[in-house]
């Protein structure tokens, strides 16, 4: 099948890429930051997964040592790699740069290679559906940047911009490129790593850490289906130079969520929300609430996923059994604080 060099191997969506890339028969190759990761990662691989198929390599988004050489031998890249955080970073810079920087350095090092045939690059429903008050966001859709709305959305919309601009400018037509736009992603997590903005949002949620929640709405997908849709597009061609939307149709309010939750047991989750008012008399103060009321001024909106359903006969997992499996797995890796239900 080839060999896929996946940056960013620690991370949520990452690893259950590799999962199933080593599971499809494909070689893999993750580039990690901190190599004294790579345990961690192959540890967290469902059992009966091939890891003598599983290399490690040392890769910074910020530095370019190492890049031209770890795709060299490689037939594809999964660029997932970036920067997320709920919270508002001091300086948006942190964000934007690396995600900036990361992308183009994974693109140059694939234009570089004589082997590499594409590119699949984790995109975001935050390049698509903010800074304008569209109800139906299609594939052809950008973010206004312009507007209030907060780092890590500018710095997806930033990013997949570049990589866009990078691929109508190689004259060479180096390699074909798919953008991967995944909503908020939910589902298990493989390992004890769960400081990742979802793990750690619907945790705080099921162990009571939140008195109330925002108003908001986003739209959401399963971690599982995520990285099926990365691997599939791999070799479909159908998929080659598309933005390839990847999340419910509907947005769901939050609290949505948090009815799930509490209908299967896990009763500390927060029944109230926030006053949208009091959101938006501290946002002019508060960056972290600048980018919440934009969010939650944002109000619902729907993703059209008709391309996606039709290139990949895509049938997403239901949301209940996302979260069903995901406190499960949350309480499996939380020991030394189980997630109690009640």
């Amino acid at each position: 099948m080839g060999k896929v060099l996946v940056t960013g191997a620690s991370g949520f969506i990452a690893i259950h890429c590799i999962n199933e890339l080593l599971n499809t028969g494909y070689a893999v190759k993750g580039s990690l930051r901190n190599m004294k990761r790579e345990d961690e990662v192959r540890k967290s691989l469902e059992k009966g997964s091939d890891d003598h198929k599983l290399e490690f390599c040392k890769l910074d988004l910020l530095d370019d040592e190492g890049w031209h050489e770890a795709a060299s031998d490689c037939d594809y890249l999964l660029h997932i790699a970036s920067p997320f955080t709920i919270e508002e970073p001091r300086k948006e810079s942190l964000l934007i740069k690396p995600a900036l920087e990361g992308t183009l350095r994974a693109l140059n090092a694939a234009k570089n290679s004589s082997k590499l045939k594409k590119v699949v690059l984790t995109s975001s429903m935050a390049a698509i559906a903010y800074g304008h008050d569209k109800k139906l966001c299609n594939p052809e859709d950008w973010t206004d940047i312009t507007k209030d709305v907060g780092a890590y959305v500018k710095s997806k919309t930033i990013a997949e911009k570049a990589a866009w601009e990078f691929i109508h400018s190689d004259n060479e037509h180096s390699f074909s490129m798919t953008t991967i736009l995944p909503g908020m992603v939910f589902g298990p997590v493989l390992s004890n790593d769960i400081d990742g903005a979802s793990a750690e949002l619907i945790s705080k949620m099921i162990k009571g850490k939140f008195p109330a929640l925002p108003d908001v709405f986003f739209t959401v997908v399963d971690v599982r289906d995520v990285a099926k849709l990365h691997v599939e597009s791999l070799r479909n061609k159908n998929s080659d130079s598309k933005r390839i939307i990847a999340t419910s149709r509907k947005g769901i309010n939050i609290m949505e969520i948090s009815n799930i939750l509490r209908k299967n047991g896990y009763k500390k989750v927060p029944q109230n929300f926030i006053p949208t008012k009091m959101i938006n008399s501290l946002a002019p103060f508060n960056k972290e609430m600048k980018s919440m009321a934009a969010m939650v001024n944002r109000g619902a909106y729907s993703a059209d996923i008709t391309e996606t359903i039709s290139i990949f006969n895509w049938e997403p997992i239901t949301l209940e059994n996302t979260l069903i499996d995901m406190g499960n797995s949350l309480n499996k890796f939380q020991s030394n604080e189980p997630i109690t239900k009640l």
